[in-house]
């Protein structure tokens, strides 16, 4: 069995701040991490390869320094890395990063494509979908569990607001896992040191089988106008009365705000 799984290098948001004037992240001093559901999807398939003998390739498209979480995959177990680093690629929303991704795709043996739900830097969970698309694979999103038959089915458990669906699909096809899928192994300390005596292979937009119009900034049909914290809100005020006197307060409450 064949494994990809696309990994994003993203801020941590969890030190993120935004510049007052131009509404854009600082990245200034903020440490960059393995997106948290690519990893959830990353120990996915490394429990695969544990019990079936699979092959992983990791797949990313980023900058240079993109090549940090490249080699903490090879550190957990992959195979292989691949890193998209074009200029070609710049400036993309997240139909032409599909497009770029699904591109290099197509140039890859695969029976199960893994991304993660989402990326903490732009919460779309669009990328992993729009890559089942352009491939014409079927897909299951929001994953928690998986189970493989051995051959080519796949019995997979997806979440929902209401609870849980059980799924089967066959191979090839697409899923985004969740974080909370599974606890991402550790580094070993040899797995650390052989990561960087590995190749990271580097291909660009020769490597790739997609149209150029459909890449980049020009392939976006999308634009971030503005990006800002949440106001912070004044302190509310807590009423101790009975319900009908509540209901009065609530009424003037709205009635004060041209609500009602």
């Amino acid at each position: 069995m064949k494994i990809v799984v696309c990994i994003k290098q993203v801020p941590d948001t969890t030190e993120i701040k935004l510049d007052p004037v131009t509404g854009t992240l600082i990245r200034d001093g903020v440490p960059s991490i393995m997106n948290p559901d690519d990893k959830g999807g990353l120990e996915m398939a490394l429990q695969l390869k544990d019990k079936y003998g699979a092959e992983v390739t990791v797949i990313t498209m980023g900058p240079p320094q993109a090549d940090d979480i490249l080699r903490e995959a090879f550190a957990m177990g992959v195979d292989r890395a691949i890193h998209l680093s074009d200029r070609k690629f710049a400036g993309a929303d997240t139909l032409a990063t599909s497009n770029a991704i699904a591109g290099a795709l197509r140039m890859l043996d695969y029976d199960l494509i893994i991304t993660g739900r989402q990326a903490i830097d732009g919460d779309t969970a669009q990328v992993g979908p729009q890559i089942a698309e352009h491939l014409d694979l079927p897909q299951v999103t929001y994953v928690e569990d998986l189970k493989y038959d051995g051959e080519k089915t796949f019995t997979i458990k997806k979440s929902t607001e209401e609870g849980y669906q059980m799924v089967e699909v066959e191979a090839p096809c697409v899923i985004t896992v969740l974080a909370t899928a599974n606890k991402a192994r550790y580094m070993s300390v040899r797995g650390i040191v052989e990561a960087y005596l590995k190749e990271v292979e580097i291909w660009n937009f020769s490597n790739v089988r997609v149209d150029e119009k459909k890449l980049g900034l020009n392939g976006s049909p999308t634009r971030v106008f503005k990006s800002f914290t949440k106001g912070v809100k004044a302190a509310g005020k807590i009423y101790e009365v009975e319900p009908e006197e509540a209901a009065d307060i609530i009424v003037n409450k709205l009635k004060e705000k041209f609500i009602i």
